[in-house]
């Protein structure tokens, strides 16, 4: 064997040389693949909200507040309405059965009001004891209040009149915790206030690019929201309006925080590796 060293020493050489070039080889495959793991996650900046160039502790940076228009009734919508006056057994006649013993603790829950409220018909109308039919379509809830107490002005002693919008529901789905169908009695209830209800978006949302389905004078539009810039306080989308829709996509890479991060997978790819090294490598 050692003649065969003094022999043929670069026969020996050649054959260190190769099993050198095939550990080399093998050295990019562990760096990819960890390289790939990595690649399809995504950094904490990546789910923040609200984000700004400059990140300065303590930065104040006012928004101007969009002039977000009133909401125009349409058909199906349901208006609950609350005459009072000094003639008060006079405005019994314009309240719904229920409402008297409904709204003693001050809140109506959905279901209830809904009961108790007057329908738009296909038509746009409201049907009111006395008053009859009443056109309200293409109208804003004040403007509806201060129609309806006009009208009774001749009617009772000092009225004043309630009208609440009842039907007011968003829909969130998507990457969200709780994804669903939701009332709300706000008149004005932000995006984030809407993403609240649903228990915000998931590690795996795209806060960068969530839609806002709406319905404006007949037609379906579609709006793309990016909740990490904080100049959505600005525009008009921040607020939401009734029967809006959001959808929250799924991201296509994923956020890994300490309590999520897949060890297993790494430690997997790593024994993986290691296997064709010493397999492949000798």
């Amino acid at each position: 064997m050692n003649s065969f060293k003094e022999k043929h020493p670069k026969a020996l050489g050649i054959k260190k040389r190769r099993k050198f070039y095939k550990k080399v080889k093998l050295f990019p495959l562990i760096i990819l693949s960890i390289v790939l793991l990595f690649s399809s996650c995504v950094t904490q900046r990546n789910v923040e909200y609200l984000r700004d160039k400059s990140n300065q502790q303590g930065d104040i940076k006012i928004f101007s507040e969009a002039k977000v228009p009133d909401y125009k009734l349409k058909p199906k919508d349901e208006l609950y309405i609350q005459i009072k006056s000094l003639d008060d057994p006079s405005t019994n006649v314009f309240q719904q059965v229920g409402v008297q013993t409904g709204n003693q603790s001050g809140y109506l829950q959905p279901y209830s009001a809904s009961l108790m409220s007057y329908p738009v018909d296909k038509a746009g109308y409201i049907q009111l004891p006395i008053l009859g039919n009443i056109l309200v379509e293409n109208k804003s809830v004040p403007e509806v209040s201060a129609m309806l107490q006009d009208s009774l002005e001749n009617i009772l002693s000092q009225p004043t009149v309630t009208v609440k919008l009842v039907n007011r529901f968003v829909s969130v789905l998507g990457e969200v915790r709780n994804p669903g169908h939701f009332s709300y009695s706000q008149e004005k209830l932000t995006v984030f206030d809407a993403l609240g209800l649903a228990g915000d978006i998931t590690e795996y949302g795209d806060r960068n690019d969530v839609i806002l389905a709406r319905n404006e004078n007949g037609n379906n539009i579609r709006i793309n929201i990016d909740l990490t810039s904080s100049e959505l306080m600005a525009l008009e989308h921040y607020y939401i309006r009734p029967n809006d829709v959001i959808y929250v996509k799924p991201m296509r890479k994923k956020f890994w925080g300490m309590r999520q991060f897949p060890f297993q997978i790494l430690l997997s790819t790593l024994s993986t590796g290691i296997l064709f090294y010493t397999v492949f490598g000798q």
